[in-house]
Parts: structure tokens; C-alpha cells; sequence
């Protein structure tokens, strides 16, 4: 009980030298084990921890406490997830009325991104303890899409993670090069064959950077040891995928740019380069490279904006961040929750800049004069937000909290409402300047939101803090005040209950079969262990029905004192080593049968 409550005031290290003295003094008591556990994790020594988590489990194997501490810690262990995942399912059978157990598969599930069955899992933890944090704010993270910071990485590799993250750094490196690299050559090939008319020249050297392109392409590929798991990586990643998708996209259209240089001459026919930025409408490009040629040579110079451009638009518009709000929203504020629900409004505020401006610049709105009636829609998103998000009474604090996120919301308002007055100038025949200022004060409100992002992005950047962006969204991994299932006390019998089980012959057993719940007679309890667990011998019946539900109940009636009795409830697992089953108790009941006048008594807990 020491070692709970230091774990409870996050002293993990008073904890830990608790706990070692519950177990010196108990070797057989499992709870300590669980405990010492605990404490190594927290102290990030995680081998230790599931060296004492393994001792729990060999102590109580039917406990769902010890199976969930083992789970909890293989989970963090590369190449042990499958093990963890047979952990939690055992914790769920043995004890399905518990919600923790149902949180740690849902945390598994939302590991490997299976966000359907983590959300059926933490709607199952909620229906037990509807104020559970870790359910809540990780059901959240299930509407949201949410993906780990290692989703090229599959839990159930038996590979080092550490291998797999150099693997992806390899290739992003790779890919980042071997684009710059190709479009500045490109570049550099369309000057010298269309300003100064060296074709030739210019064909070979653009031919020499695809050696350069190679070498760096064998320098990288050197650095990856796992190229088994390179196909499984791209298939998880998508960013991944699309960056060496588009790399080999952009190194077949440099060949064929290469290839396929036009041949005429515009020497003494342009302007200088710098003239043909400035000013671009002397020189149609079309004329002079092609409409071929140009999209090779868009491809190649601009791939990186657009794919930019095309991962914010489709992290913005992911998921249903809405009720994701609500699900953060719906507990105390915690940290985690806190977090995560300023990440989610800016996601919201993302998705309102892009309603915004494609509301101001889309043609139909602005010669149809409905931009009034669209500029009201933002307003009403916002609302709809603060009401289904569940935000009345932490709208204050959210905002106080993150000044940036107050700016990027007020200007948005703002550029909705310059909006509603650029719309309504023409309807109301008002001077055609007020309606021409609107229309540049909904482009400068645009401008500052973004402004206001980047400045977020910034500061979070050199204070190495959460962003305004997807990949700060977190787990709730033990957080809040709720100390975790894996710290409640095993459940141990007074020395009249002992007495009854070591001395009776009168033993019943009571299980659930296929045809409903059964009592079989039992042989004899050959020994109870010092941590509670009941050691009988039972027919094949019996060992049948425990593989099936584990769940069975022992009731004894003592034959020193007839009128004393008592039944454990617990899990039954077979041991077969030793032909007998082993029965872990979780709740005991004792009571007196009545005498003859008096009434029956109630049983009554110990």
C-alpha cells in the first residue's frame, strides 16, 4: 500500500524500494511483483519491469492484473506485440467487466492503425467506467485518423524499430537529394540549350547528373539493412510512398526532358532571363518549350510544392475532428487532453481557411453575388463547432492558452465577414470601392491566418514543443490522476477460509458449460498457495468447460465449524504439468448457514 501511494504522488523510485520489501517479505505475492513493475516502467527501465511482470503472471497466471501489467510492458518491447496482444485478451477473458484490460487492445489496435477496432475497444472500456481518460481522449485520436510518429514501422515485425527508422530516413534523404539534385540540373539544361543555343552540351551534362544521381542512390542504399521490410514500409507510409513514387516519376520525366530538348534557337530572340520573370508576358513558354516540355519541366522544378501543398489539403480534411473534440472535451482537463484539443481546433481552423478561400476565389460565387449568403457560413461552422465539440465552458481557457490560435479564428471571422460585404456592394448599390476594399480585406485576412500558423509553427519549432500540426497529437498512456488497473490488490483469504479449503472434502465447483452454469463435486483441494491460489482436482469435464470460460466459482463448507462457508470466484486455468486446476481468486464471500430459529443471514464480505 506504500508503493501505491508513492505511485500515486509519481514517486517511482520510493515506489520501487516499497515494493522490493513487500517482496522480501512475500516471494510468493504477486501484487509486489506487479508494483515493482509499475515503478520500472516509469523509471524506464523497461527489461527489468518484464522480467516482474513475468513474475506476477508465473505467481497468479489467473490474474487479469498481472496478464495486463505483462501486456502494458510487452507492447513497448520491439517484436513483441503479438505476445502483448495474447496478454490483453487474456486480461479481457479473465475479467470482462474491467475497462483497462479493453483500453490496452484498443491501444494496440491504434498502434497499428486499426482505428475501427481500437474505437469498438474503447467504447467497450467507456461502457464500464464512462470517466475513463486513456478511453476517452484515445477514442478522440480514433476519429481523428490518428497515426504514431513510427507508422512505417509494424509492430508485429520481429525487426529492430531503430533498423526500420533508418531504413525510412535513408529514403526520405534519398528522395529529398535525387529531386533538388534533377531540378536544378534542369534547370541549368534549359539556360544553356534555349539562352545559349548548347544543345549538345547541355545533354550530356544533364546525361553526367544521372551519374551523380546514381552514386547517391548506391551511398543510400548502402545504409539500409532491411530491404525485406522496405515493401511492408511503403505500404504502411503513405507519405513515404508518394515521396520515392514521386522520385522515380521525376527521374523518368528528366530522361525524357533530356531526350527530348527542342531543337530551335532563341538566341537574340528573348529577353534576359531576369527581364522574362519580371515581366512574363513577353515570352509565352508554351512557344517556346512546348506544352510537352513544359509539364516535363513543371514536374521536375515543382514536385516538392505540390506534394506540400497536397499532404496539408489531405491532413486537414482527415478524420472528424468535431467529434474528436467532444471526446477530449468530455473529461477534466488533463495535459494530453489539453494538448490534443488545441492541435484539433487548428485542424479545424485549416478546414475553415480552405472553405474560405475557395469561397473567394471560386468565379460562380462572385458573379452570382452569393458570397454574402457563403461568407455566413464560416460563422455558423464556428458555432456548430463550440456546441458539438462540446467547448461552452473551455473556450476561454483554450484561447488564453494559445494566443496564435485566438489570431488565426479572429481574422477568420473577420475574412467572413468582409465577405458577406463584398457580396453585398453590388446587391445594394453602394460605392464600388467599399466593394473592392472587401474583396482585399478577405485576401489579407487569408494572408494573416497563414501567417499566424507559421508563427505558431515557428515558436513550437525553436521551443521544441507541440505545433499546430497532426503529428503532435499523443496517446494517453497513464494519464491524469487514475492510477491504472495493474495496481489493485490481489485478493487474499483470512485463515478461516484456508482452514475450510485445506480440510474439506465437501468441495463444489461451479462452472459455465454449453447447456448453462454446472456444479461438479471435487476431489480435493491439494493445497492452497500462500497468495490465495486454490490447487483441485477435477474431472476432464471440468478442464473443458475452463478452457472454454475460465470464470468459475468454489464453494466449501468447513467441517470444523459446520455452520461456516465460504465461495471464492476467480479464473480456472488447467495445469497439465501437474494435473490439477489452478483457481486465482477475485472475490470472496463468507457467511454462516442459519441455526434452527434463526433467520438466514446475508453473506457478508471479509
Amino acid at each position: 500500500m506504500v508503493a501505491v501511494a508513492r505511485l500515486a504522488r509519481d514517486q517511482p523510485e520510493g515506489a520501487l524500494e516499497a515494493a522490493g520489501e513487500a517482496t522480501e517479505r512475500d516471494p510468493e505475492g504477486e501484487w509486489g511483483h506487479r508494483l515493482a513493475s509499475l515503478a520500472l516502467e516509469r523509471l524506464g527501465r523497461d527489461s527489468e519491469a518484464v522480467v516482474a511482470a513475468q513474475d506476477a503472471v508465473r505467481l497468479a497466471p489467473g490474474s487479469w492484473a498481472a496478464r495486463l501489467r505483462l501486456g502494458s510492458m510487452l507492447r513497448r518491447l520491439p517484436g513483441r506485440w503479438r505476445d502483448a496482444w495474447g496478454e490483453a485478451q487474456q486480461a479481457v477473458r479473465f475479467a470482462p467487466e474491467q475497462p483497462d484490460p479493453h483500453v490496452l487492445i484498443g491501444d494496440l489496435a491504434l498502434l497499428r492503425g486499426d482505428h475501427e477496432q481500437a474505437a469498438l475497444a474503447y467504447r467497450a472500456a467507456l461502457r464500464r467506467d464512462d470517466d475513463h481518460p486513456a478511453a476517452r481522449i484515445n477514442l478522440g485520436l480514433t476519429f481523428l485518423r490518428w497515426e504514431r510518429p513510427r507508422e512505417h514501422h509494424d509492430p508485429t515485425w520481429t525487426v529492430d524499430p531503430r533498423e526500420t527508422g533508418r531504413a525510412r530516413r535513408a529514403l526520405e534523404v534519398w528522395a529529398r537529394q535525387v529531386r533538388v539534385l534533377l531540378a536544378l540540373s534542369l534547370a541549368v539544361v534549359a539556360v544553356l540549350a534555349f539562352w545559349y543555343d548548347l544543345r549538345a552540351e547541355a545533354r550530356v551534362g544533364g546525361a553526367a547528373v544521372l551519374l551523380l544521381a546514381l552514386a547517391a542512390t548506391v551511398r543510400h542504399g548502402r545504409k539500409i539493412t532491411v530491404w525485406r521490410c522496405v515493401p511492408g514500409m511503403l505500404a504502411r507510409d503513405l507519405w513515404l510512398s508518394v515521396g520515392v513514387s514521386v522520385t522515380l516519376l521525376v527521374v523518368a520525366a528528366y530522361v525524357v526532358a533530356l531526350v527530348t530538348v527542342p531543337t530551335w534557337s532563341l538566341v537574340g530572340e528573348v529577353v534576359p532571363l531576369v527581364s522574362t520573370v519580371a515581366a512574363p508576358t513577353l515570352v509565352r513558354w508554351d512557344d517556346i518549350l512546348g506544352g510537352f516540355w513544359a509539364g516535363l519541366l513543371g514536374l521536375v522544378l515543382f514536385n516538392g510544392v505540390a506534394v506540400l501543398v497536397l499532404r496539408v489539403f489531405a491532413e486537414a480534411w482527415q478524420g472528424r475532428p468535431v467529434r474528436a473534440l467532444a471526446e477530449f472535451t468530455a473529461i477534466a482537463p488533463e495535459r494530453v487532453g489539453r494538448r490534443d484539443t488545441g492541435v484539433t481546433l487548428w485542424i479545424v481552423a485549416a478546414r475553415l481557411w480552405f472553405l474560405l478561400t475557395v469561397l473567394a476565389v471560386l468565379p460562380m460565387v462572385a458573379a452570382e453575388r452569393r458570397a454574402a449568403l457563403a461568407g455566413v457560413c464560416v460563422p455558423v461552422a464556428m458555432l456548430y463547432v463550440r456546441h458539438r465539440g462540446r467547448l461552452r465552458s473551455r473556450v476561454r481557457e483554450i484561447l488564453r492558452a494559445d494566443w496564435w490560435l485566438t489570431v488565426a479564428l479572429a481574422f477568420l471571422f473577420l475574412s467572413s465577414a468582409a465577405l458577406v460585404v463584398a457580396g453585398a456592394v453590388p446587391a445594394l448599390d453602394l460605392a464600388p470601392w467599399i466593394g473592392e476594399r472587401a474583396w482585399w480585406s478577405v485576401g489579407a485576412a487569408l494572408v494573416v491566418v497563414v501567417l499566424a500558423f507559421v508563427a505558431r509553427a515557428a515558436r513550437a519549432w525553436w521551443r521544441g514543443s507541440a505545433g499546430p500540426w497532426r503529428a503532435s497529437l499523443i496517446m494517453c498512456e497513464g494519464c491524469g490522476p487514475r492510477l491504472p488497473g495493474e495496481v489493485s490488490p490481489s485478493v487474499a483469504l483470512s485463515p478461516e477460509v484456508r482452514r475450510a479449503f485445506t480440510y474439506s472434502r465437501s468441495v463444489v465447483l461451479s462452472y459455465t458449460d454449453a447447456g448453462g452454469p454446472r456444479t461438479l463435486a471435487v476431489g480435493a483441494v491439494t493445497s492452497v498457495s500462500r497468495s490465495g491460489e486454490l490447487r483441485l482436482i477435477a474431472a476432464e469435464e471440468a478442464w473443458a468447460a475452463a478452457e472454454r470460460d475460465p470464470r468459475v466459482a468454489v464453494f466449501v463448507a468447513d467441517p470444523i465449524e459446520r455452520r461456516f462457508w465460504a465461495e471464492v470466484r476467480g479464473i480456472a486455468l488447467a495445469d497439465p504439468g501437474e494435473d490439477m486446476l489452478r483457481v486465482t481468486p477475485k472475490h470472496v464471500f463468507v457467511g454462516e448457514y442459519p441455526g434452527r430459529h434463526e433467520a438466514r443471514t446475508s453473506p457478508r464480505r471479509p
